[in-house]
């Protein structure tokens, strides 16, 4: 008889499964880790997780090829031959520690703010934020200044949450949604799921983007706006809308600052809020036709008349805001050429949108009851979503087109009801309960809080009294007196210039400084790399911390190897950007889930722990004891028992004795509680608070309750904000500090309490210098499957894109005569570069682009120098300068946004012409050495386990 085979349907793959938080974007997913005889085999996505229920993306995926990767460091690394070289030698912990502690002590002890300390993506900034604090300098950064400075304080400043991060559509209820410039990198897998439920529903989804790729791309309807104009459509929008008389004033009287008076007297208070002799803003009440408090029980704001007094009116917020919509430089024919969208196309849009709000109100019947004591017998909303990113955040117009798309929502009705944007926890929270940010204290001191924070006013500015910068990059200057993420790519410019002040050490993190993070990569190198008259560096000591073979590596003095993501603690917190969703508060780990192993080698540790010992080495308040012995073990130790205030540390999950969230004591269990839960923790935020948080009152007991806020903090969205005139009353000549006269007409501009639009400073000088010869927009976008520089290098996503092209539209294709594998110089004023190029129809007609990162430098990351990826990988950053071109006035204007400090990327102009045959990659480096050598012509994964 015939036997019947027996098939392995489901092979075994794994001995173990360990479930912990991805690193290959900033999704951070959950997901579980195959090990087989403790090494890792496999990963997928965790289905409880709550951001990514168990979909997982090729970059999670490929997190076995990150791990694995050739170009991990295995030691420390001193530098043996010149910078740039890439010429090291390894050498033991003991050495690399002695050799910072020795760089670094002697700044703390006299002048701190010589050590400028930055990191990239590290999702670790409430620590290094930390540590520089104690440290004493105020030169910190991360990585938004780079990437949405823009939608983060515009978010921030007008509704107390952004985009991303802190804020999400509300994918469940929406019946229209509407994407502006949304990268496909950020929080891909949860939009990716959020996209899908709205295409289920049948909800239509409109794509405003030069570039229909990703997202755009299942979109139902596509707007190929020109690059910066932005700002343009959506007041055009918001125009139409108030003509209509199609907007939710209910929503704009009760809830924002729409009916607050503006202080109408010439002086010192003019255009800011009438106050009470008690501080409290004042509304015309429509009843009593007096001022009463805004927050007053039973105000009903009067949107129209303003109240006379002493001869002098004093006008709503609202008539100041109309009054700048209904300009007719607004009006769609005003706008339509610019933006590169038909007049009858925006008065369409506009249309669409009113008809999601309002004629299908969507109503839940859940009752609450506001900050004034009203009680609401239902949650009414606009079913109308609103979602983005770096598209429109990386213009140096971007912080007011950011605010004017946040009119817009209120307009609407359209934020925190059901149906449009809602708030993550710990948001919302206004910018008035946000830290300040602080300067120097001194030698040997601590700053007296963090050196970010959300300035209210230039008292808050980091400037001397002759209104110098503190900080390096010039944040919190009257430059940029909003940088609330820092300036992160003028750190090396700065530098190397000694404007405003000479450094001594450069501390970077995680940030490929020496090629994709940074504007003019070319002159950026020469500036690592430049010596004095002497012989020695311009930029005396640059230490970087990072898990691979970069770019940057080869231009330290001093590495210091962090592990792979999968050997190592991180905390997801809550005190800095945590995993939450407008229906939780949530945070994450991560966990060692495999021991580092670099046999033959000195090892690798993990950052964070790294940066304790540093601390504790010298003595850094908070990290050591009153007896000199460090406070923390390791990060882990720091994670359980650190508290920035009391009850509230890293982690918010079963503090005490276990059973506490939020707020408790320290709880020597929390880590083992964090791994059996599979990496993460998360409280239900109540459905009676789940909308409306920042004026219901069962979210304001409850977000205090849990520690997100100390005290209920009730207050309106900004339509004016009242900071920004702040400034202007400054640049006016009032108050005792003032900007420096040369900067005085640039705050009056561009620090305007209401949304505008304006072009970016760069293109302005550009356009009366004859602009003409750059007729062409430039941008760059992240690749979906792999995520800034240190993911392209992972030997699984190279083969989905291992080299890049410029996409030109159509049109310039056929008129300049390309064919298929040709290249093509592209010209800006800052240089030439000679690139592969490539048709594409569904672009705006103005713009070429290309995707980031992708190549890479001759010897970094260890690839062969013949690597497809430096042969035909390109950065469009050659062309793009950090400054802008000289005016002849002896002074140095970043390219970023006036406001912010935002680097204004996208604000590229170019020209492209065909190149002749034999045209190679322009501009062309020397290979670098490899410290870690070449990786293998093949990688193979599992076939030892066949």
């Amino acid at each position: 008889m015939a036997r019947t085979p027996t098939l392995e349907l489901a092979p075994r793959i794994a001995d173990e499964v360990r479930r912990t938080t991805c690193y290959m974007c900033a999704c951070r997913c959950g997901i579980e880790v195959h090990l087989k005889d403790g090494r890792v085999r496999h990963i997928e996505g965790n289905r409880d997780h709550p951001v990514n229920r168990g979909v997982l993306c090729a970059k999670g995926a490929s997190g076995v090829m990150q791990h694995n990767a050739p170009s991990r460091l295995r030691a420390p690394l001193l530098r043996t031959g010149p910078r740039g070289s890439g010429a090291m030698r390894e050498i033991s912990w003991d050495e690399a520690m002695d050799l910072a502690v020795g760089w670094l002590a002697p700044l703390r002890a006299t002048a701190p703010e010589k050590l400028a300390f930055f990191t990239g993506r590290d999702q670790s900034q409430s620590l290094t934020g930390w540590w520089a604090q104690m440290f004493g300098t105020p030169n910190f950064a991360a990585h938004g200044g780079f990437c949405s400075v823009n939608m983060a304080a515009a978010g921030i400043y007008t509704l107390g949450g952004a985009f991303w991060e802190f804020g999400a559509p509300d994918w469940e209820r929406s019946r229209l949604h509407v994407m502006f410039g949304v990268a496909e990198d950020h929080d891909s897998n949860p939009i990716k799921i959020g996209l899908g439920r709205l295409k289920a529903r049948g909800t239509r989804v409109i794509a405003v983007n030069p570039v229909r790729t990703g997202y755009a791309a299942i979109a139902d309807d596509w707007i190929a706006i020109t690059p910066g104009s932005d700002g343009l459509l959506i007041l055009a929008l918001a125009q139409e809308l108030l003509r209509a008389g199609r907007i939710d004033l209910d929503y704009l009287a009760r809830w924002t600052d729409a009916g607050i008076l503006v202080d109408g007297r010439e002086g010192p208070t003019k255009g800011l809020y009438l106050r009470d002799a008690e501080g409290r803003p004042l509304v015309r009440d429509r009843r009593q036709g007096a001022p009463v408090p805004w927050e007053a029980a039973g105000a009903a704001p009067d949107l129209a008349r303003g109240w006379v007094a002493d001869g002098v009116e004093h006008r709503p917020v609202f008539r100041h805001l109309a009054d700048r919509l209904l300009d007719p430089a607004h009006a769609p024919e005003a706008v339509a050429g610019r933006c590169g969208v038909p007049a009858a196309r925006i008065r369409a849009l506009a249309a669409e949108l009113a008809a999601a709000a309002f004629d299908a109100p969507l109503s839940l019947p859940r009752p609450w009851t506001d900050f004034r004591g009203e009680r609401h017998a239902e949650m009414v909303g606009r079913p109308v979503s609103f979602h983005a990113m770096r598209g429109i955040a990386a213009h140096a117009n971007g912080f007011q087109t950011a605010r004017a798309l946040h009119v817009l929502q209120c307009l609407l009705g359209a934020v925190e009801a059901p149906g449009g944007m809602r708030f993550k926890p710990p948001c919302p929270r206004p910018a008035a309960a946000q830290p300040r940010p602080h300067g120097m204290q001194g030698p040997g001191r601590p700053l007296a809080g963090p050196p970010l924070g959300f300035p209210l006013g230039p008292e808050d500015l980091l400037v001397d009294a002759e209104g110098r910068p503190q900080r390096l990059d010039k944040a919190f200057s009257w430059e940029a007196p909003l940088a609330v993420h820092g300036i992160m790519h003028m750190v090396i410019a700065n530098a190397h210039a000694g404007d405003p002040y000479p450094v001594d050490t450069l501390f970077f993190y995680m940030a490929n400084m020496a090629w994709n993070s940074s504007m003019n990569t070319a002159a950026t190198m020469g500036m690592l790399a430049d010596r004095r008259p002497d012989g020695e560096y311009v930029i005396p000591h640059i230490i970087c911390a990072d898990a691979y073979s970069s770019e940057m590596v080869a231009y330290s003095d001093l590495v210091l190897p962090d592990t792979t993501y999968l050997e190592r603690h991180d905390c997801i917190s809550l005190l800095d950007r945590p995993i939450s969703e407008p229906e939780a508060m949530a945070d994450s780990i991560r966990w060692p889930v495999v021991a580092p192993e670099r046999p033959g080698h000195a090892g690798v540790r993990p950052f964070q722990s790294v940066l304790l010992d540093l601390g504790a080495r010298l003595g850094l308040p908070g990290m050591v004891r009153e007896d000199g012995s460090p406070r923390y073990r390791d990060y882990a130790d720091y994670m359980v028992n650190h508290e920035r205030r009391p009850g509230i540390g890293p982690l918010a999950g079963w503090r005490g004795d276990g059973s506490a969230g939020g707020r408790g004591a320290p709880n020597p269990g929390q880590l083992d509680r964090y791994i059996a839960n599979g990496g993460f923790w998360q409280a239900h935020v109540p459905d009676g608070a789940a909308f409306f948080k920042p004026w219901n009152r069962a979210w304001q007991d409850w977000a205090t309750a849990m520690g997100l806020q100390d005290r209920p903090t009730p207050y309106p969205f900004a339509l004016w904000v009242e900071p920004l005139r702040r400034f202007q009353l400054a640049a006016e000549g009032h108050g005792p500090r003032q900007p420096p006269a040369h900067l005085r007409d640039r705050i009056r501009r561009y620090l305007d309490p209401l949304p505008f639009w304006h072009p970016p400073p760069g293109a302005e000088e550009a356009e009366a210098a004859g602009a003409g010869a750059f007729p062409l927009h430039a941008l760059t976008q992240r690749p979906m499957p792999m995520y800034h520089s240190w993911g392209s290098q992972n030997a699984w996503l190279r083969q989905i894109l291992g080299q890049n092209l410029l996409f030109l539209p159509e049109e310039l294709w056929r008129s300049e005569g390309f064919a298929a594998g040709d290249w093509a110089h592209v010209t800006s004023p800052h240089g030439t570069i000679t690139v592969p190029v490539a048709p594409m129809a569904a672009q705006n007609a103005a713009t070429v682009w290309t995707w980031n990162a992708i190549g890479k430098r001759a010897g970094a990351w260890a690839l062969d120098p013949a690597a497809p990826e430096a042969t035909g990988g390109f950065l469009l950053n050659h062309l793009i300068g950090e400054l802008l071109p000289d005016r002849g006035d002896g002074r140095r204007w970043s390219n970023s946004d006036p406001v912010t400090g935002q680097a204004a990327w996208f604000d590229l102009r170019v020209r492209v012409t065909r190149a002749g045959p034999g045209a190679s990659l322009a501009p062309a480096f020397p290979a670098q050495a490899s410290p870690v050598g070449r990786g293998p012509d093949r990688v193979l994964h599992g076939s030892d386990w066949r």
